[in-house]
């Protein structure tokens, strides 16, 4: 299983854990701005995720696995954030890291 996690610089983070094995990761890129980091992770067993809200102070969340949505294959996540990149003609792109 694999699953996608998603920072927003400033505003929060998503940690990797024990459970997940990071396969891919990409950045978000709207009208020439960083907005976003994605990974694709692959899910080793049920776990929870660690968010890491970036307020002030940090807040940190541990959500369950079970609540992300999962894809059965790479390609299936991928498509996913393809999705993000179709909004009109908006400047927006994912950049492989």
């Amino acid at each position: 299983m694999y699953v996608i996690l998603t920072s927003k610089p400033g505003q929060f983070r998503t940690e990797l854990g024990e459970a997940l094995l990071p396969v891919e990761a990409y950045d978000y890129i709207f009208c020439g701005r960083k907005r976003a980091h994605f990974v694709i992770a692959e899910l080793k067993a049920e776990a929870k995720i660690t968010i890491v809200d970036e307020s002030s102070p940090p807040l940190v969340n541990r959500v369950p696995s079970k609540f992300l949505p999962k894809f059965e294959t790479v390609e299936q996540a991928r498509h996913e954030l393809e999705g993000l990149m179709h909004f009109g003609d908006m400047d927006i792109s994912l950049v492989k890291r």
